[in-house]
């Protein structure tokens, strides 16, 4: 693959990762575009790296693989204690959690 490759694939993954994360109202595809997100820069990493011929970049994809691995669970266990406390996992029903 050509690095211009990665960099295309790079920015259509963070184009739907964003637009999950404007249009969509439920948590868990929240924090998948959030995922999308996080693996079109793990992508753009490997492109860069291909492109200057090192590895730094690959190596950098896993601490960011490992960083986007704790951000999963600790979301998922957000998620789940908000689902026990007001029965949905819509954005909109959140609001009842103010003060």
């Amino acid at each position: 693959m050509a690095p211009t490759d990665f960099f295309v694939l790079s920015a259509f993954l963070f184009g739907i990762g964003i637009f999950g994360l404007v249009v969509r109202r439920n948590v868990i595809s929240i924090f998948f575009s959030l995922e999308l997100l996080l693996n079109s820069a793990n992508v753009l990493l490997v492109g860069f790296s291909k492109l200057h011929g090192n590895l730094y970049g690959e190596v950098f994809v896993f601490f960011v693989l490992a960083v986007a691995a704790a951000e999963a669970a600790v979301g998922l266990a957000i998620v789940v204690a908000l689902y026990r406390l007001t029965g949905s996992v819509d954005t909109s029903e959140f609001r009842r959690l103010r003060w």
